[in-house]
């Protein structure tokens, strides 16, 4: 197949730092055409890929200094995709909703991965607007704030099965890993590592919509003795970093669509100590790969569990459920569902032009006769 893949600009392809969307579709892209489809590949200029790259930036947005407004760039891209449309038997687009008034007038077949959080208020009539556009979610869980969207599937994340190494004993430090925004629950991290006494490390991004928080709320807390703020690291320390630790604490306070870090855990044979929101009991299988939780109280519990619970179950998790082979399988049957629907969409209007155009001919023949 033919196939586009469009990424958000906000980092590269795969992300140099930080970055969740972005990784899933260079893991995506790469298995495709791993499998011999022909990909192409809407992203940064700065990104990494064995498909064709298109850039539509010279490097990620994020970490250009020079970047000021980057949904001009967005809007740059959208255009490059929608020139090629034709090229394409498929666009799959991962940038939320930017692109959903053009899918709607070209023909080429489309589908969105759905990223984020649905339930903010003011996402609903956008979506009422175009409810008829084919998405995909990443969790069950994700769905239910629209559930009357035009769903094609769940497919969870996935990522190569060679990417993080198994380690079979635990560590002796709790890790915390992603942003420093209220909803990840960093300062209930932190008081759990103090509960239990044992050192939580913590490779978080600040962003600037959180810098506020960060130093109000969550800086007055790192003076603790046991917590240890090592900021951002990119995919060769996180191996390291998650596989050396006891255990992987999510403690969110919002209603996670997906959670990438949970299976990058489970790859190392990490088990996840995770709060009942969203997609976590989706991802986590409770006892096996980790343990979700309701409290503080019983996320410090759970740090005891962690220490006598299997690691080689956590990843045999991975294995089963999280590798970019199946979640490639599973979007490959997507596309071929939806262009086939395409064509057969195609080819109905084709026949019904016909019909008409015989039926229209064979009346003025008919007309054209003289009355006897």
């Amino acid at each position: 197949m033919k196939i586009a893949q469009v990424a958000p600009l906000y980092e590269s392809v795969p992300p140099k730092l930080y970055g969740g969307t972005e990784r899933v579709v260079s893991y995506l892209t790469d298995e495709l055409v791993g499998m011999g489809h022909d990909v192409t590949l809407f992203a940064s200029g700065d990104s990494t890929t064995s498909a064709r790259l298109v850039p539509c930036c010279d490097k990620a947005l994020r970490l250009d200094s020079r970047c000021v407004d980057p949904l001009a760039h967005h809007i740059v891209m959208l255009e490059r995709v929608l020139q090629r449309a034709h090229d394409f038997d498929v666009i799959h687009f991962h940038c939320d909703y930017l692109h959903f008034p053009l899918t709607t007038r070209h023909a080429t077949a489309s589908v969105t991965t759905l990223h984020g959080r649905l339930d903010l208020p003011d996402l609903v009539p956008l979506y009422r607007e175009f409810g008829s556009v084919p998405v995909i979610s990443i969790s069950d869980a994700q769905r239910e704030p629209l559930p009357w969207l035009n769903w094609q599937r769940t497919i969870y994340h996935g990522l190569p099965g060679d990417l993080y190494q198994f380690r079979p004993e635990p560590g002796k430090y709790l890790a915390f890993l992603g942003r420093t925004s209220p909803e990840k629950g960093l300062d209930r991290a932190i008081e759990i590592a103090k509960r239990t006494g044992i050192e939580l490390r913590i490779a978080a991004k600040v962003d600037r919509v959180d810098q506020q928080y960060f130093g109000e709320v969550i800086q007055p807390l790192l003076k603790h003795p046991l917590i240890q703020f090592i900021g951002e690291i990119n995919d060769a320390e996180k191996c390291a970093f998650l596989g050396g630790a006891l255990a992987l604490l999510v403690p969110v306070n919002w209603p996670e669509p997906f959670g990438l870090v949970m299976i990058e855990a489970m790859a190392c044979g990490t088990p996840v100590i995770a709060f009942r929101r969203g997609s976590i009991p989706e991802i986590v299988n409770d006892g096996e790969s980790g343990f979700i939780v309701d409290d503080l109280d019983g996320a410090t519990q759970a740090v005891q569990k962690a220490l006598s619970l299997d690691r080689k179950k956590c990843r045999r998790a991975f294995d089963r459920r999280f590798t970019a082979a199946r979640m490639a399988q599973n979007y490959l049957e997507t596309y071929m569902r939806l262009t086939n629907r395409e064509r057969a969409g195609l080819c109905e209007s084709k026949e019904n032009k016909l019909w008409m155009t015989s039926s229209v001919s064979k009346i003025g023949t008919t007309s054209s006769q003289p009355h006897l």
